[in-house]
């Protein structure tokens, strides 16, 4: 594997683009603003240290594009990963737009590959932080062009970011994850591990940490293990464990502490739908509150939550040999 070593003062989009095979990059600490795209498979892109080595940038859904349209959520990202089998560590990726109630989504990191693994990590920002591909179905035929309905999109996504063929599996290990408003959004099926959740001011009201867009044909969602559930700013019974971005979307959280921001009924059903009747949503030794959680969501026995974290377990050692 060829090893290359970056600095800030280094041009890192231009190394990059220009990777050709299985490569280990080394990111001295400081501060990189850049937008990058990881498209090699094969990468790894560890830092020196967690806190000091940042990737930032600022792009925001409602910023006028040169295309003539607004970026939307999914341009906005800091980093987007489309190579499969990538690994992230030891460093901070943010989003530094802090006013999404006037410039909307404003995503810090997009995974666009069925597998990918990223130890601890800082991922910041605020609404729409964490994307995990796939996306849902209607969103590729809108975003592609495939449709002469004029009020759809022209395929201004790539295509190596909008479709993903297969089931994808991503781990995200001793990460910790800051938003406001759907801040772990997406399709994935997804490893959430001893990570912390930690939930910003949000002006608009109630914030939410997950919003799960899975097709019912997948077996598993997201799954958030002894993860820890923490306050950064936000008000007190204000923040929801998930939402259902599309009908089936699927969360469990087992073995999870959380504390005063979230909301006594743990679960929202997303507006004025009826996804309450679809979207499955469950927990498992939940602690840090009195919760009376939506009686659409569901209590897992023991061993039905053994049976979940055995199934990851074993995707995870497959995968990525832990």
């Amino acid at each position: 594997m060829k090893n290359i070593h970056v600095t800030p003062d280094d041009d890192i989009c231009d190394i990059l683009a220009n990777i050709t095979q299985p490569t280990t990059i080394y990111l001295k600490k400081g501060v990189y603003r850049a937008k990058l795209t990881i498209a090699c498979d094969d990468v790894k892109l560890i830092g020196e240290d967690r806190e000091t080595t940042v990737i930032t940038y600022d792009d925001y859904a409602k910023k006028p594009h040169f295309d003539g349209r607004e970026y939307n959520t999914f341009r906005t990202f800091t980093l987007c990963v489309t190579g499969e089998r990538v690994m992230i560590s030891n460093l901070t990726i943010t989003n530094s737009n802090i006013a999404p109630e006037t410039h909307g989504q404003c995503v810090a990191l997009s995974v666009n590959a069925r597998l990918f693994h990223a130890k601890n990590v800082n991922l910041v920002s605020t609404q729409d932080t964490l994307f995990t591909a796939p996306f849902p179905d209607d969103l590729v035929i809108r975003y592609s062009g495939l449709t002469d309905d004029p009020t759809y999109y022209d395929g201004f996504i790539p295509r190596n970011q909008l479709y993903m063929e297969g089931e994808s599996f991503h781990y995200f290990e001793n990460c910790r994850i800051s938003g406001t408003v759907d801040f772990i959004f997406g399709g994935a099926r997804a490893l959430f591990e001893n990570c912390e959740l930690i939930s910003l001011d949000e002006k608009r009201g109630n914030g939410f940490i997950a919003a799960p867009s899975h097709s019912l044909k997948q077996k598993y969602g997201y799954l958030f293990l002894n993860c820890a559930l923490k306050n950064g700013g936000a008000a007190a019974n204000s923040v929801f464990l998930a939402r259902p971005w599309r009908d089936f979307g699927r969360c469990d959280f087992i073995n999870c502490s959380l504390e005063g921001h979230i909301a006594t009924p743990l679960f929202d059903k997303w507006n004025d739908t009826y996804r309450d009747n679809t979207a499955r949503f469950s927990y498992y030794n939940i602690s840090g509150g009195d919760f009376n959680p939506v009686n659409w969501s569901h209590e897992l026995s023991s061993e039905h939550a053994n049976e979940i974290i055995n199934d990851f377990t074993a995707l995870k050692k497959n995968y990525f040999g832990e």
